[in-house]
């Protein structure tokens, strides 16, 4: 099911069904289900190696019935489920080496995963990848699904969940540590792409010990 998309299933009365789910987000995502071949016109997943299929099942079993573990050990077994979820997939796609496109993504995501705390805006970014703003953000949004600055603000967001999760410093602290000098702004920007409050994002989540 894709974003924004209202979406009805029913179980067979005779025949009923066992589902899991996952639902994963992230820098990769979209790249993660283009490779599998699943697209809004073929939103299926079908199974081309059953054995590979059989171990992406347990991988998403096993994430269901672990939710106590830490973050980082349900990540890597998050990953485990990727990667057979793409091996498995009858439609995967599979890439002859690399476009320049592709060469600039790699370069604006790695600009921002080492410059997101800072005040940089999509200028920079772009100036990051030796194109101009208009060109850039054009690109930018037909590989990535969403504009540079939409993307900047979700991958802050990110990592600000990250650290009301697993840290007990400040809201103002937090919002400060990813680029957000000003709490109100960043309590506005949090809400904006999560429903809630920091505060209550916190309350709700917990604080994982490591």
């Amino acid at each position: 099911m894709f974003p924004h998309q209202v979406c009805t299933y029913i179980a067979d009365s005779k025949i009923p069904w066992e589902y899991a789910w996952i639902e994963f987000d992230g820098l990769r995502a979209k790249e993660t289900i283009d490779i599998a071949g699943i697209s809004r016109s073929q939103p299926i997943y079908k199974a081309h190696y059953k054995d590979i299929a059989e171990s992406m099942k347990s991988e998403m079993l096993y994430i269901v019935n672990h939710g106590e573990e830490s973050p980082f050990h349900l990540i890597g077994h998050l990953y485990l489920f990727i990667d057979y979820f793409v091996r498995s997939s009858a439609s995967a796609q599979i890439r002859q080496g690399s476009s320049l496109r592709d060469f600039y993504m790699k370069e604006a995501i790695s600009f921002i995963e080492q410059n997101f705390q800072n005040n940089i805006s999509v200028e920079d970014i772009a100036a990051s990848c030796g194109l101009n703003r208009s060109y850039f953000g054009k690109i930018f949004h037909e590989n990535m699904g969403k504009s540079p600055q939409d993307f900047l603000i979700s991958y802050r967001m990110s990592k600000a969940a990250e650290l009301l999760k697993l840290t007990k410093l400040s809201i103002a602290d937090i919002g400060n540590a990813v680029g957000y000098p000003n709490q109100l702004h960043f309590s506005r920007a949090f809400k904006n792409i999560y429903g809630i409050s920091p505060r209550q994002w916190r309350n709700e989540n917990g604080i994982v010990s490591l």
